[in-house]
């Protein structure tokens, strides 16, 4: 189950959205190449990467804000793209473009000390923005708990495009963050779940001076926890339909991917 589009139109060009976007398939497309190369990936991974034994040591502390513009897959970095892309230019218009920019790079900072923090001697290097990706989803559930989000639901053969409220969406997948980081082992390789449910946390907390500004819960009640502007109306009959579902799978699960 992912999101492919909201129904949240912003009021405004989201320029710091498109522009991080741009940043982040510039950086991957720049160094694509060298991850063909063991020695140049551990070198960029070095230099870069957070890992978090350095940073409970004192040093290296840079890496917190590059290890977001990095990814490990085409397919890592198109899923955290995507997620950009649908929440980012709503929580734009509500902050307006320097803000926004701000608050995305302090959750992103703030997701990265989490993961040290649930895994302070690990060696494994930690890349993707996800983190910083998972801050704007807790700002929009605060703002936006109603919003329409439409969800591509995929069970082996079956596949499915239907519409439910943002806080449905952004609460199952916090919760599957939850239940991930709990079984899984934090010194070792693979998704990065407490980043991610850490970045959701930082994101949701930094909104609230902007809700109460806002109202608050009266905020709530004015617009019912849906978009300040008129939804977006999508023709189901522009919904592709999918014969079969792809076996093919090119995402790698070491380093941690956020």
């Amino acid at each position: 189950m992912f999101p492919i589009r909201d129904h949240n139109p912003s009021g405004r060009t989201p320029y710091v959205t498109y522009a991080l976007m741009v940043a982040n398939i510039a950086i991957f497309v720049l160094t694509y190449f060298g991850y063909d190369s063991p020695r140049s990936l551990t070198a960029l991974y070095n230099a870069y990467a957070l890992l978090p034994a350095k940073v409970t040591s004192g040093y290296d502390w840079k890496t917190l804000l590059t290890s977001t513009f990095l990814h490990g897959s085409w397919m890592h970095l198109g899923g955290n793209m995507l997620f950009l892309w649908i929440f980012g230019d709503n929580m734009e218009d509500e902050m307006g473009h320097f803000t926004f920019l701000a608050f995305y790079l302090v959750s992103g900072i703030g997701a990265g000390l989490i993961h040290v923090a649930s895994a302070p001697y690990s060696l494994v290097p930690l890349v993707g923005a996800s983190g910083a990706i998972a801050g704007v989803m807790g700002g929009y559930l605060l703002l936006f708990p109603r919003a329409r989000v439409d969800i591509l639901l995929i069970l082996i053969v079956y596949f499915r495009v239907f519409s439910i409220p943002a806080f449905v969406m952004l609460g199952v997948w916090l919760g599957m963050q939850f239940l991930g980081g709990i079984g899984s082992d934090p010194q070792a390789g693979g998704v990065a779940y407490w980043a991610h449910a850490g970045g959701f946390g930082v994101g949701l907390v930094l909104t609230i001076p902007l809700w109460l500004r806002r109202g608050g819960p009266a905020y709530w009640g004015k617009t019912h926890g849906q978009p300040p502007h008129p939804e977006v109306s999508y023709s189901t009959s522009r919904i592709p339909r999918v014969a079969r579902k792809s076996t093919s799978d090119d995402r790698r699960n070491s380093p941690w991917d956020r």
